[in-house]
């Protein structure tokens, strides 16, 4: 018996001490940053939906939704089309990769422009632009190449993609694309914690009982620690896409590998 108790305890998966893992009526299935992997989008998509309370389930997106995989059109198409369909059941976050690209239609500068080297240089090529040869680009050769992604992508999921909420929040889980502030309510926390993180999340635990599942931060295997949830396992560079999913009985992970 105590061997057995032992094993659980002591289990890689196993929930550390502390607050309980939400345990959501309804299922709550969180996907980590797709990164123009519209294949392992899809895959896990069907993923979910073999659950048998697949029916239930809300489905939500950390963001970093586009750049640096090779479909980013494809994830930002097919995530729309969900969202539209199931509008109670799809959320779809805003990541810093998505605002990036946003800032960049909005002001193509020196400064917006440094998200060609980040991904974006796969999004162009996505929505079938070719990429600059060089980033010593002038003020018409910018606003040409902003016109050109804008009109590629079009208003529809332009705005779309422009109106994506940074967060979601129900009882004792929330969902961000890269954390947030420990010492702050969640319903109070400033954007940029949101899409790039906060200094002290990961280094200080949450007073209120709420657990934080997000992205961003990339890691060998998803996992959970002190209030935090893990998902972000480099689909684009790793070929794997891992989602959390919590229902009554707790979290399982599921993982999609392509």
């Amino acid at each position: 018996m105590f061997r057995t108790l032992i094993n659980k305890l002591t289990r890689p998966d196993a929930p550390p001490a502390g607050p309980r893992i939400p345990r959501p009526l309804s299922p709550v299935c969180v996907i980590g940053d797709v990164h123009g992997r519209a294949d392992l989008l899809e895959s896990m998509l069907e993923r979910i939906g073999a659950e048998p309370e697949a029916e239930h389930c809300r489905v939500i997106t950390v963001g970093d939704m586009v750049d640096r995989g090779p479909d980013s059109a494809r994830v930002l198409q097919t995530l729309q089309s969900a969202q539209h369909a199931y509008p109670e059941q799809m959320i779809c976050l805003l990541g810093n990769h998505e605002r990036m690209m946003l800032d960049f239609l909005i002001d193509p500068n020196a400064h917006t422009l440094r998200w060609l080297k980040v991904g974006g240089a796969a999004t162009l090529r996505s929505f079938g632009i070719a990429p600059p040869e060089t980033l010593e680009l002038n003020a018409e050769q910018l606003d040409a190449l902003r016109m050109q992604l804008a009109n590629a992508i079009g208003p529809d999921l332009l705005n779309w993609v422009d109106t994506r909420p940074l967060i979601w929040s129900e009882a004792d889980l929330a969902v961000t694309h890269a954390g947030a502030d420990p010492f702050h309510p969640i319903e109070r926390q400033n954007p940029d914690a949101l899409l790039w993180g906060h200094p002290r999340f990961g280094t200080a635990s949450r007073r209120d009982g709420i657990w934080v599942a997000h992205g961003h931060w990339v890691v060998a295997e998803p996992f959970v620690d002190h209030g935090r949830i893990a998902i972000d396992t480099g689909a684009y560079k790793s070929g794997r896409l891992s989602a959390a999913w919590f229902d009554r009985n707790g979290l399982k992970f599921l993982t999609i590998r392509g």
